[in-house]
């Protein structure tokens, strides 16, 4: 029996997908995991390359205008599904899901009907279960990658900076260029730009 850790990345910005990622950590396990917010950005580098290189690890993306549709609760839940889903296409035929550990207060079990794993929702696990750990970091170091990509194409918002999270600097272009494809329509700050 495997025991999965779930977390998620870009639940709260205001442009760019949100981002799960699920990890079945490898023995040893790499040292020094922690909740990905209390790393700096080296050593979370540093650290997704070493889980990346010896763990199984999957991510799932939600796009903007599927967190619209859905709501970000409902794309965070679909998010950890797809996660979860794709690592266990890696695992071998014998081996079975004995448990996904999800950071938070709430599992996709019972909201998603794809989910079909053992779930428990554990407030904080980030920094308390290593697997939870782990998948904080690969969520956030994609989620952050896929934000500088698309800062490339959309360089007024600050992307490569602020990962779309609403900052001033993010806010003032907003007000000054308008929203792109990659914002978030059901959010505040921009639907309200859209009813000026």
């Amino acid at each position: 029996m495997v025991t999965i850790g779930v977390d998620e990345a870009g639940r709260g910005p205001l442009a760019g997908p949100v981002v799960a990622a699920a990890v079945v950590l490898c023995k040893p396990r790499p040292s020094g995991l922690d909740d990905s917010k209390k790393l700096s950005a080296a050593r979370r580098a540093e650290l997704e390359e070493k889980i990346k290189r010896r763990c199984r690890w999957a991510v799932g993306v939600v796009e903007p205008d599927e967190i619209d549709r859905l709501n970000i609760f409902g794309a965070t839940m679909l998010a950890m599904t797809l996660a979860v889903g794709a690592l266990c296409e890696q695992l071998a035929h014998d081996e079975d899901v004995g448990e996904v550990l999800v950071d938070g207060n709430l599992t996709p079990h019972g909201r998603r009907p794809e989910w079909c794993w053992p779930a428990r929702p554990i407030v904080g696990g980030d920094a308390l279960e290593p697997c939870i750990s782990a998948a904080s970091i690969i969520a956030k170091e994609h989620r952050d990658r896929l934000m500088r990509e698309a800062a490339l194409a959309h360089p007024h918002y600050g992307w490569e900076r602020n990962a779309g999270y609403g900052t001033p600097e993010h806010l003032a272009a907003l007000r000054e260029h308008g929203p792109t494809p990659l914002h978030r329509r059901s959010f505040a700050p921009v639907a309200q730009l859209q009813l000026l």
